[in-house]
């Protein structure tokens, strides 16, 4: 969620921080600040902004901070209210600073015993105890590293730090603690960030920090510690990072950027992973048969947007493999029992690679004995994928928006070639996998053609602007995109939208309907269309105003209270990913009709790293 940016260097690094600051705009976030020990001069300038970082720019440029160390911040609020005195970097006594994403669990113990010492808060964050405590062991050390080793040792909770000291403006000492952070390698200098993207315009190398690693970075080395306090060395990584990733071009938002980018993520997606009539199975790694061909139950595990990608592909895994399919929401499978099947592969889905419900959920299946575990992400270098037996990557490049689009279709691309493998070892025919692997050559275009509904869609979206509810129908697989539906509205435009499968009208939600409800229905030519119309004719009994998403081959017709429009025909099991597309571009325009803010939705972020 937060940011973090740090740079030891021979140059001025506060222009490298504000960009850095700049690039982790996508994160969420609601203030921003910076930390600077200015050349000479043995003291630590703190500017610190609610809102957004040109605020924190502005006050740069007008009054410069310049110096050749320095650490800054963007923060989501966890613990206490947005405000200037809340946000980072924390300092103590004019001697340490830091920033601190993550939540540290002991603080409360921490701060009485702190207050008990003397100390002063003047925040209500848990970061605050964190530099104090750093403060603490300084004093009697008068070694920042050994400072650091000794206050990390107490901490409870999730976090990575970036930390200096006013006395030793040579060096930034760094944390990794269940929260990502990486460093960026120079040539007489050194960066630190929570992001790759935060340093790409001053490096392309990296060492990606191990769960519990603690490194003392300065201009010409970085040293590296790992949890056994052992000294090791973390290789680093050449990156290519594309040069459009995080610019708009001509579009408005990024939001929209990347609703557009997706026949290009589906072609970058499936690229190399199908032959001529099926998947292959080299995608999944060099060992994937062995661990995927005795497969005898599924358990998949995601947060938001994922785990309705997940849900999907329940119907799908079921239907071609028949095996059972479990499918979690990772904040609640890590805090029940759970009861694993034999042969069971544990499958994790994120965008991020970083979504800490997520890992941690993948750490307990290890330990509670699923046998194989496969995750489905976006990062190549994410703690997920490290943690992983298996890997399928997204392609989608980097998504900025914080509502989910690209990500979401590549992951069911991915899902879907999940699912026909484990099919195949089933005894799925190759006939059947042929002609499903010959609609995913097709898709790309299926979907391209699909957002020339845009028009149209912008059209609907005044229907929208000025209600307070919606309701988004599905069934079989198209209820988990009416639900991602409903996700996309309330998430961007803040009307309160819920998803519901069609058949479950009658048992509640069929008492919200009225003439101000617009109800959004998802409705190919399926084995439940029947189902699904004659659910719809309850709504139009009750005054609703239905607005249905089909295909060429219904028999939906538009009149005063159904408005219906067409959907690019698909095969029947790829039609989740291409239906979601129209939901996608309607909520985009409410959004813009209501004047929210599309890219960054206020109180969320983009990557969600703490519980």
């Amino acid at each position: 969620m937060c940011g973090i940016v740090g740079a030891v260097a021979d140059r001025n690094v506060a222009p490298i921080l504000l960009e850095g600051l700049q690039r982790l705009e996508y994160r969420g976030y609601d203030s921003a600040g910076m930390a600077v020990i200015p050349s000479g001069e043995c003291r630590i300038e703190v500017r610190r902004k609610v809102g957004k970082v040109k605020e924190l720019a502005a006050d740069i440029h007008s009054r410069p901070l310049p110096g050749k160390i320095g650490i800054a911040h963007t923060r989501w609020a966890t613990h206490g209210v947005p405000s200037e005195a809340n946000a980072h970097p924390h300092t103590s006594n004019g001697r340490v600073t830091l920033v601190h994403n993550g939540i540290i669990e002991n603080y409360e113990e921490l701060r009485e015993r702190l207050k008990g010492a003397g100390y002063e808060f003047l925040s209500e964050t848990d970061t605050e105890v964190v530099v104090h405590l750093i403060d603490t062991y300084l004093q009697q050390t008068g070694n920042l590293l050994d400072a650091v080793r000794m206050a990390i040792g107490e901490l409870e909770g999730a976090y990575a730090l970036g930390v200096m000291a006013n006395d030793d403006p040579n060096r930034i000492i760094a944390a990794r603690v269940g929260s990502p952070l990486v460093i960026g390698v120079g040539i007489g200098e050194h960066f630190l960030a929570s992001d790759v993207l935060a340093l790409k315009a001053v490096t392309d190398r990296f060492i990606f920090l191990e769960e519990g690693d603690l490194v003392e970075i300065t201009r010409s080395s970085v040293s590296v510690w790992n949890v056994q306090d052992e000294s090791v060395v973390r290789a680093s990584v050449k990156m290519e990072l594309g040069h459009d990733d995080t610019d708009k071009g001509h579009f408005r938002h990024h939001m929209l950027k990347e609703i557009f980018e997706q026949p290009a993520v589906l072609n970058a997606t499936l690229e190399g992973r199908l032959g001529r009539h099926k998947v292959m199975k080299q995608a999944f790694g060099a060992n994937a048969e062995t661990l995927l061909k005795d497969v005898q139950a599924v358990t998949i595990v995601a947060c938001g947007t994922s785990f309705y990608a997940a849900s999907v592909a329940r119907y799908w895994i079921e239907e071609l493999a028949g095996i059972p399919c479990q499918v979690e929401i990772a904040s609640e499978f890590r805090y029940r029992r759970v009861s694993v099947l034999p042969k069971s592969l544990f499958v994790t889905i994120s965008q991020s690679g970083e979504t800490a419900d997520t890992l941690a959920a993948l750490r307990i299946a290890k330990e509670i004995g699923y046998n194989t575990t496969l995750t489905i992400c976006n990062v190549a270098t994410s703690s997920l994928v490290r943690e992983s037996d298996l890997a399928l990557m997204l392609q989608a490049g980097t998504e900025v928006g914080v509502a989910s689009t690209k990500a979401f279709t590549a992951q069911l691309a991915d899902l879907m070639l999940l699912s026909l493998m484990l099919a195949r070892y089933r005894g799925l025919p190759a006939e059947r996998e042929a002609e499903i692997v010959d609609a995913l050559h097709a898709l790309p275009e299926v979907v391209n053609s699909t957002l020339e509904l845009d028009g149209d869609i912008k059209r609907w979206a005044e229907k929208f602007m000025d209600r307070h509810h919606a309701l988004f129908l599905g069934r079989g697989p198209m209820f988990p995109v009416a639900m991602e539906g409903a996700l996309k509205l309330k998430e961007i435009s803040y009307i309160h939208a819920e998803g519901y499968p069609a058949g479950e009208l009658k048992h509640g939600p069929l008492a919200l309907v009225d003439e101000d409800m617009p109800v959004v229905a998802v409705a190919p030519e399926d084995e439940l269309l029947e189902k699904v119309q004659s659910n719809l004719q309850e709504v139009r009994a009750r005054g609703g105003k239905l607005f249905v998403f089909t295909d060429s081959l219904t028999s939906f017709t538009p009149a005063a209270d159904v408005a219906v429009m067409k959907v690019p025909q698909v095969h029947r099991l790829l039609a989740p990913i291409v239906f979601v597309v129209p939901l996608q571009l309607l909520s985009y325009h409410v959004a813009v009709l209501k004047g929210t803010d599309v890219d960054q939705p206020r109180n969320l972020a983009k990557s969600v790293t703490v519980e």
